[in-house]
């Protein structure tokens, strides 16, 4: 028989199998999925967390900040890791208090979405000044 006939019908062979795969179970989100659109407004959000360097309070802040974070497991509320596999940046504007008046996260869509809610109610260390801008990478 023709080699290259057989691996033409191994290769179909493999797209099915892994076609039926990606339908079942629902676990996760679609290898194929397409990035997310940019939000247009978060460079101007980053820029204002730029601008608050150099600054010593703040260079510290950003440890105690990412610190409390990981410890309380904030991006862990509403399982928003798992609704796509692009990563996300969410900058939070804090206000004295250390409380999330606003967030703004550098793309759209549903995990973006999550994560803006998940952080909407959080309560982080009092910052060095504010409003304090903290953004913060979620995989």
């Amino acid at each position: 028989m023709n080699t290259p006939f057989l691996k033409t019908i191994a290769a179909g062979a493999t797209l099915l199998l892994a076609a039926g795969c990606s339908t079942m179970g629902g676990q996760g989100p679609a290898a194929d999925e397409a990035p997310p659109p940019a939000n247009p407004a978060f460079a101007t959000e980053m820029a204002k967390f730029n601008a608050q360097f150099p600054n010593p309070k703040a260079s510290k802040y950003e440890d105690v900040s990412i610190n409390f974070n990981n410890t309380n497991k904030l991006d862990e509320r509403g399982n928003c890791h798992d609704k796509s596999r692009y990563p996300v940046v969410i900058v939070l504007t804090l206000d004295a208090n250390g409380r999330v008046t606003r967030s703004t996260t550098d793309v759209e869509n549903s995990k973006a979405a999550c994560f803006r809610e998940a952080y909407a109610s959080a309560q982080l260390p009092p910052p060095p000044f504010a409003p304090y801008l903290k953004p913060i990478k979620l995989r």
